[in-house]
């Protein structure tokens, strides 16, 4: 498996795909679509101009927010194919209308979300776990009723290769955390997490103590830029959750350095190839 965390500021991007023994790469997921405003970088000129693909087999949408979809209309505007679209189904399209058009002006990447949102509902041609050459995934969510915002209303996103597990929460925050720790389920996943993604950016309100009674991941990335504010300053206290299972953290191959805690302001783009004993190597844009 090849996992890369693009680099996109206060957002969040990730793709990933498999690589053959022999070099091919199969199909390609990605998660979220967020674009970096201050380099450029857009995952749909990505995908068309660099991949040289003309489909996105798999787009998981954590968070129906601006920054996790700022560049969404831009796959059809460059003529690329959504086959499957995951996101959180049980809000309606009628609810998650009113709740965007409360939060403010409805931009062409919003009105895309909300299009495919309520489109989407054909059975899958090609499912994901029997298609990505072993990469499974197991996603998870709040509804409506008691939850009426998106942060909360986030997909929470395992994926798995071998006994390797990253987990994509959205931007949930404590509350929402919370009403999932009562699902089994998701309690039996987060036992054998290796990575996590820090929810909502890493701000203090995306943090829920609770999770790590459960979940005690090898190394925490963070999707994030400079900080600009006070509820960013939460490094050291996800550094400490890791530290308290995994005390050296991970190796990040690019610098030699053992981590604990990684972030896209410091590592630009930050990528784990994995393979099916559940190995893994991390590689980071950033040589610091």
């Amino acid at each position: 498996m090849i996992l890369k965390i693009w680099d996109v500021e206060h957002g969040a991007c990730a793709m990933l795909t498999h690589r053959s023994a022999y070099g091919v790469e199969g199909r390609l997921a990605m998660i979220d679509s967020g674009d970096n405003s201050t380099t450029g970088w857009k995952p749909s000129t990505y995908i068309k101009h660099y991949l040289k693909r003309n489909v996105l087999d798999y787009l998981f949408v954590t968070n129906a927010d601006l920054d996790h979809i700022s560049d969404l209309n831009n796959l059809w505007k460059e003529g690329i194919t959504v086959s499957t679209f995951f996101r959180n189904r049980s809000v309606s399209p009628e609810v998650m209308r009113i709740i965007k058009e409360a939060s403010g002006e409805l931009t062409e990447d919003i009105e895309r979300y909300l299009d495919i949102h309520a489109g989407y509902v054909y059975p899958v041609d090609v499912p994901f776990d029997e298609s990505m050459g072993g990469i499974s995934v197991r996603t998870f969510w709040n509804s409506t009723p008691p939850f009426y915002d998106t942060n909360n209303l986030s997909m929470v996103a395992f994926f798995k290769y071998g006994p390797f597990k990253i987990l994509f929460p959205g931007d949930l925050e404590e509350d929402g955390w919370l009403a999932l720790l009562e699902q089994p389920a998701i309690r039996a996943e987060l036992i054998d997490t290796t990575v996590l993604v820090a929810s909502h950016h890493g701000r203090e309100n995306g943090y829920c103590r609770a999770l790590f009674d459960y979940c005690h991941p090898r190394a925490i990335v963070m999707s994030d830029k400079a900080i600009v504010h006070d509820t960013q300053g939460m490094t050291q206290t996800y550094r400490q959750r890791v530290i308290d299972h995994w005390p050296n953290g991970v190796l990040v191959a690019t610098t030699g350095k053992q981590r604990r805690v990684l972030t896209t302001r410091r590592d630009g783009w930050i990528q784990f190839n994995v393979n099916d004993r559940g190995d893994f190597t991390i590689y980071t844009e950033c040589y610091g």
